[in-house]
């Protein structure tokens, strides 16, 4: 029920992912006589795997976490994750309230043991392919053992997604020792003397989209206004090549001639096909899509909720932190 374009957009997604994941069943948690009719209308639906569970009330998007928290047991948000906790479900993709979800997911799911705060994580397109970014807009406030945890919960779903000893780095303003804040300072002295962590040191941002390394650690402040430049920056690089290539007939036989690598390109790029971000260190698998994603973004967050389903990685985590943390 949540996003900008809630159900009308969620519903066709969710069919789509049904048509391209023969194994995939769905539930459909919302108010159930919206979402039978915008089930109708797609013909040849498989009922099967598609199931609607009706959940009276919705968490508005400007809506505080503690009023959602105490105020609204029958949220589609609430009841989503009640199947999850139940076994019901083994994975809840949401694109509503961040913030309420969260919250949510830390009192239905519990945290692992050893982790104090959930962090938000998601793949970001370098030069050399992807790089896991955590946090994203979890926990604007974090101190260096937070940091810490964060760095070795990335590198173990980094691990469990296919890099093998993944590189690890602190996002800084500088590369040299003496650069950044305490917190950044002091969880660089805690991931130096971790054992089995392929610490790698301090990272800037340019050195990010290079590939320097493969999980980048930062606060949420930091993490979400880089993950919407990044979007935003894409988006107009995008719309001004599109501009140059129709301005004159040169530029327009010349773009005729770039026209695949442009396309290729911005399939390569765009939000959408990154869309989904994983809350890491529960006791179960949320996926958290863009509230402005649209059928094709939220489709790619469905697909991500799929293979931490297939990698169990709520489980691979329990096993790396208790080496790690505890």
């Amino acid at each position: 029920m949540g996003g900008d374009y809630g159900p009308r957009c969620i519903v066709p997604a969710s069919i789509a992912c049904l048509a391209e994941h023969p194994s995939l069943h769905l539930v459909l948690v919302g108010q159930a006589p919206l979402l039978e009719e915008l089930v109708a209308r797609v013909p040849a639906v498989d009922r099967q795997r598609l199931q609607i569970e009706h959940a009276s009330e919705v968490i508005a998007m400007d809506e505080r976490p503690a009023q959602a928290l105490r105020g609204k047991p029958d949220a589609s948000m609430r009841v989503a994750l009640d199947l999850v906790r139940s076994g019901r479900a083994q994975a809840c993709v949401s694109a509503g309230n961040t913030g309420a979800l969260m919250a949510l997911s830390r009192y239905v799911l519990k945290t692992l043991p050893g982790i104090d705060r959930p962090a938000m994580v998601s793949a970001i397109p370098t030069a050399r392919g992807y790089c896991h970014l955590l946090d994203l807009g979890a926990n604007v406030d974090c101190s260096a053992e937070h940091l810490y945890q964060f760095a070795v919960m990335g590198a173990v779903a980094a691990e469990a997604l296919g890099t093998a000893n993944p590189r690890v780095a602190l996002l800084n303003v500088g590369t040299e020792d003496i650069k950044g804040n305490q917190q950044v300072k002091l969880a660089a002295n805690l991931l130096q003397q971790a054992e089995g962590l392929n610490y790698i040191g301090f990272i800037e941002g340019d050195g990010l989209y290079r590939g320097e390394a493969d999980v980048v650690v930062c606060d949420g402040f930091v993490g979400n206004i880089l993950l919407k430049s990044s979007e935003g920056l894409a988006s107009m690089i995008s719309a001004r090549m599109e501009a140059l290539f129709t301005e004159s007939l040169g530029a327009r036989l010349v773009g005729s001639l770039a026209l695949p690598l442009l396309r290729r390109l911005r399939t390569d790029l765009t939000p959408a096909r990154h869309n989904g971000a994983s809350f890491l260190g529960l006791q179960g698998i949320v996926i958290k899509s863009h509230g402005s994603a649209g059928s094709e973004g939220f489709q790619s967050a469905i697909r991500r909720a799929l293979v931490e389903v297939r990698e169990n990685l709520p489980q691979r985590l329990h096993g790396r932190l208790e080496h790690l943390l505890l």
